[in-house]
């Protein structure tokens, strides 16, 4: 079998924990391979092995059929290898030329480098893959599409032939996953090799060859893909039949929770990103936000958390003072990565009559809570003095959700709640955000996920250019229609 890629054996191990268990993997020439699992299954452990950014504690790989150590991602780019986290290691400031070559700038003896010869070797690439990109724009002044394409564009440029993918659809719009996919295929055709980590399994059929399973950190299975379906890969994955989203039957209208009032407000280069927005939400209500990232949705929210200040208008909020927030960014607003699961627990809840007194923190009772926590969201590892910088990107998440959903609040904001998560996860998340719905909170649901919007909103408020351009009712509408929307579309 022509193998570009064989994993023999890996196994990795971070203390007690087993992140890989003798996996095998094996990826054939020219195939999109996906990589699917539960969080903390091991999917991106195993992926940042062949990438040299961890090392296994035994197992051997394989590239072309020649045993290779790779000890640094600069021995897997010699070796054609190349990655795109699901975070992008983008510099803002620099023009997206800049980015491209820096690292690989070519420089001659002197010390000199060929920005004609570096300059046409990128044109020819944008050329070949049909990549509408301007070189000498500021990378922070593009959308997400367009730097997950300078991402991409990195790795081609160091002549990779193994490209690997980090949940890369996370924060696309459908239009531009569309383009990724098409991407991808081009790239296909070229006789790359591409793996794709994603939680997503529309996706995975949609353009994967073959498919491997993971969970608990072993190996369960591998498909090729025209042979399997959504439901057999996802009970392969969760060991299991999928849980069921709960009745969303809607609660009747009783209170205004949320009144926003001809909200302005601008960004942090003062440009204005949120022009006179005006919407409700009642309890026992989900109103969902839609937009293409950078029309305004994450000002708006910081705006009602109190994180901004909006330029002019209003914001009431009828009940409880505190609102729940389900940050976009966890790392930024949800968590501390050197504090303790117990310690990230407490976070914005340290004056709860239940975690602390006039002056001690109630050690017992918020380590009780958290364990509890632990059991219900099924966060792993489940031990309460781990840091969570040690965890899964969608183990840190479920602790988040955990923490802001069981908070007494009349108000949950939730940004990309699920975004990272695998489909077991989310299920649990979206029954979470209902049975507090079915409560009688309101809730403010941020996605980029539209499939995940009209399954949980009633309402669904379509931000454009920083404008609610329209509000649609979740039974009426479709993902088409929403997206359409999303571009701006303007009924005549």
């Amino acid at each position: 079998m022509n193998y570009v890629i064989e994993m023999i054996g890996i196994t990795k191990r971070f203390g007690e924990l087993t992140a890989n268990d003798n996996i095998d993997l094996q990826v054939k020439r020219g195939e999109i391979h996906a990589l699917v699992g539960e969080n903390g299954a091991g999917k991106s452990t195993l992926m940042n092995i062949l990438y040299g950014l961890y090392h296994p504690d035994s197992g051997k790989i394989f590239i072309n059929g020649e045993e290779k150590a790779i000890h640094s991602p600069a021995d897997a780019i010699s070796l054609g290898i190349g990655m795109v986290h699901q975070h992008f290691m983008l510099v803002g400031t620099l023009t997206v030329f800049e980015n491209i070559i820096l690292g690989d700038e070519g420089a001659n003896a002197a010390g000199f480098i060929n920005y004609t010869a570096a300059g046409k070797k990128l044109e020819a690439l944008i050329e070949n893959f049909k990549l509408n990109i301007d070189v000498n724009s500021r990378v922070e002044t593009l959308s997400v599409g367009i730097q997950q394409k300078i991402e991409i564009l990195k790795i081609l440029y160091r002549k990779s032939d193994i490209l690997i993918f980090d949940e890369p659809t996370a924060v696309l719009t459908p239009a531009e996953t569309e383009e990724l996919f098409t991407l991808l295929r081009n790239l296909k055709s070229e006789g790359k090799t591409i793996i794709l980590i994603t939680h997503k399994l529309g996706e995975v059929l949609s353009i994967s060859d073959t498919v491997t399973v993971l969970r608990h950190g072993k190996k369960t299975g591998g498909k090729i893909t025209s042979q399997t379906n959504q439901t057999e890969l996802a009970e392969m994955i969760v060991g299991g039949a999928l849980p069921e989203i709960e009745n969303r039957s809607r609660v009747e209208e009783s209170k205004i929770i949320l009144a926003v009032k001809e909200i302005s407000i601008n960004n942090d280069r003062d440009f204005a990103v949120v022009k006179k927005v005006s919407f409700e939400i009642y309890s026992g209500e989900i109103y969902g936000i839609a937009g293409v990232e950078g029309n305004g949705q994450a000002e708006l929210i910081e705006a009602i958390n109190g994180l901004r200040t909006p330029l002019s208008g209003q914001i009431n909020i009828n009940g409880k003072n505190n609102i729940s927030h389900i940050p976009a960014d966890r790392h930024k607003h949800g968590i501390v990565n050197d504090f303790t699961l117990y310690e990230n627990i407490l976070l914005g809840r340290q004056y709860e009559e239940q975690f602390a007194s006039k002056v001690l923190i109630k050690e017992n009772a918020l380590m009780d809570y958290t364990k509890n926590l632990i059991a219900n969201y099924d966060i792993r590892p489940g031990d309460p003095n781990q840091f969570i910088g040690s965890l899964s990107g969608g183990n840190q998440q479920k602790l988040v959700v955990s923490r802001e959903i069981t908070k007494d609040s009349a108000l949950i904001i939730a940004s990309h709640p699920t975004r990272g998560l695998d489909i077991k996860a989310s299920a649990f998340v979206h029954n979470s955000l209902i049975e507090e719905r079915n409560k009688g909170k309101a809730i403010l649901l941020v996605s980029s996920d539209l499939a995940e919007l009209l399954k949980l909103s009633d309402r669904i408020g379509v931000m454009y250019n920083g404008e609610i351009i329209k509000v649609l009712n979740s039974a009426d509408t479709s993902e088409k229609e929403i997206g359409l929307y999303m571009t701006g579309y303007e009924e005549k």
